[in-house]
């Protein structure tokens, strides 16, 4: 049990002197409550993880009604030999018998359906040719075994392993653009929303807050997304409070913002969502459309979208062993506690949650420069020193986190309508953030909570951000709180109370203390949940690929 501050006054433990033992005890009591859950996430398998798998290997297109062929794909292999082998063996297998090895001759029409033909290998539009004779009912899938799970074997590594390849040319391609346009000269990046949910719409609003001096463009996704167990395809414009998270969407936006980047002599990064029922199918199409940063973390999931939390731990490790090898920046959701719990009794459970992060994280293969773990700028203005907590809890996680972009995220719970008290706040927000050098810092709406923002209102909330960034960009270097003062010591107790509830949570168990509401005191047992249906253990005969690949690049790295 912890006691006292965990404050050192005099040391040389950064601004706050924090006692490096007790550090050094919360990382060790963080790796202990995740492991059992990592442990479970390597032994089970989910559909979007199997979908994410032929989606590398090739699997595009949907059919008339908008189901996803690979949707089709995996429903019609589950049917038959169920989900905890994979689907990889069973589809490779029938690949092989459907169409002959070497897979030739098929190729994609102009509305994304496969048709037979001559020409080069096309395994990804004869998996698809395949997904639509499953869903007519003329292929039979099994298990194989002995020469046969051999071909299939080596079949479907090496076409997930193209798609793999693929990932890792739009990883360096971003290298190459970073290099060519440079990065923004000022650190936090801004970042900025939009949401029309019509990304012809999106587009132009993004080109337009680039050019207002945004550095990161969020699309955020229409309404109840994360409750869709499939991935619509295509260009959509009929989104509700944003827009479809699609393959085409995200290709449409990147290319928008690659022109600003030209334009602008800077490179401009785009943000979605891997988050939700799909979070590894989005993880994938992210990779092979070069976004930057993706929202990604369960307990957003499980807590607010009521997703099965044994469900949302399996996506997620697959999803950041993607996001590793795609050099994508994941944001986490600490934020959204504070939504729902009180910022200052709560404050430790986003630094408890900012460790599991971290240890999660880095067990997927992630490195510190992607870890953009979140925290927020939600303490009730009425309380006496607000601004000051603000300060501790801000200091404390950059402290914590030296080498993560950390991710700030601005005042939403408090917002009352008053855009002049508003937009103070957000340049309260603005100035916590540039005191303590946070890296990512999302732009404040003074309209939070009236209306979905219009371009001037943006363009007003930008003023705001630079001419903080201008005026005092450079304070962090002046700012040193006293030594045992009040915001020393507000941050020795929030990082003493997170030990304390860390070993909690590894005597309970970390599904336990999720069940139990400790994180923005909703309740979500680990036996209920959306999508727990889709969801199994491995068998002894499961197979991955992409997971194989994955993990042996981890293993090299």
């Amino acid at each position: 049990m912890v006691t006292g501050s965990g404050v050192r006054p005099g040391s040389a433990g950064g601004k706050l002197g924090l006692d490096p033992r007790l550090v050094r005890r919360a990382r060790e009591l963080a790796r202990r409550a995740g492991q059992p859950v990592v442990e479970l996430a390597r032994g089970h398998t989910t559909v979007s993880v199997e979908r994410a798998v032929l989606r590398l290997a090739g699997v595009t297109g949907a059919d008339p009604d908008g189901i996803p062929w690979v949707n089709r794909l995996v429903d019609a292999v589950v049917a038959e030999v169920g989900l905890a082998h994979g689907v990889a063996l069973p589809v490779f297998d029938a690949l092989v018998r459907e169409l002959g090895p070497p897979v030739r001759g098929a190729r994609s029409t102009a509305n994304g359906v496969a048709s037979a033909g001559t020409g080069a290998a096309d395994v990804g539009a004869a998996l698809t040719l395949l997904a639509q004779k499953a869903a007519a009912g003329s292929v039979r899938f099994g298990v194989p075994s002995g020469r046969a799970a051999g071909s299939a074997r080596s079949a479907a590594r090496r076409a997930v392993g193209a798609g793999l390849r693929r990932i890792d040319r739009r990883r360096a391609e971003r290298d190459r653009l970073v290099r060519r346009h440079g990065d923004p000269r000022q650190r936090p990046w801004i970042y900025l929303i939009v949401a029309t949910g019509d990304i012809y719409e999106d587009i132009p609003q993004a080109q337009a807050a680039a050019r207002a001096g945004a550095d990161v463009i969020a699309v955020i996704r229409s309404t109840g997304q994360s409750l869709l167990d499939y991935v619509p395809e295509g260009a959509t414009r009929e989104g509700f409070a944003g827009t479809y998270a699609t393959q085409e969407n995200f290709r449409l936006m990147r290319a928008a913002l690659d022109a600003s980047s030209k334009e602008l002599g800077r490179y401009v990064r785009l943000t979605n969502y891997a988050s939700g029922l799909c979070m590894p199918e989005m993880a994938v199409l992210a990779g092979l459309e070069r976004l930057d940063m993706m929202l990604n973390d369960s307990m957003y999931g499980i807590l607010f979208r009521d997703i099965n939390p044994v469900r949302t731990f399996v996506d997620q490790r697959f999803s950041r062993q993607v996001h590793a090898r795609a050099g994508i920046i994941i944001n986490t959701g600490e934020d959204n506690y504070l939504t729902t719990a009180d910022a200052v009794d709560e404050a430790h459970t986003v630094t408890v949650s900012q460790l599991l992060n971290e240890f999660f994280a880095h067990e997927a293969g992630l490195a510190d420069r992607q870890l953009g773990l979140g925290h927020a700028f939600e303490i009730d203005p009425a309380v006496p020193e607000s601004f000051r907590l603000e300060l501790a809890h801000a200091l404390l996680a950059r402290e914590l986190f030296p080498d993560a972009p950390l991710k700030w995220m601005p005042p939403t719970r408090h917002m009352t309508g008053d855009v002049f008290r508003g937009n103070l706040l957000d340049g309260f927000f603005n100035l916590v953030g540039t005191m303590t050098r946070q890296d990512i810092l999302l732009v404040g709406m003074m309209t939070e909570a009236v209306v979905t923002p219009w371009l001037s209102d943006r363009d007003i909330a930008l003023q705001n951000v630079r001419y903080v960034l201008g005026a005092a960009g450079g304070l962090h270097e002046d700012f040193v709180p006293a030594p045992g003062g009040f915001i020393q010591q507000r941050a020795g107790r929030v990082l003493g109370e997170a030990v304390e509830l860390l070993e909690r949570i590894v005597d309970d168990g970390l599904l336990t203390a999720i069940a139990d509401g400790t994180f923005g005191i909703t309740k979500r047992p680990a036996d209920r949940g959306r999508g727990l249906d889709g969801v199994a253990a491995h068998a002894d005969d499961y197979y991955n690929p992409a997971t194989e690949l994955l993990e042996s690049a981890e293993e090299g790295s």
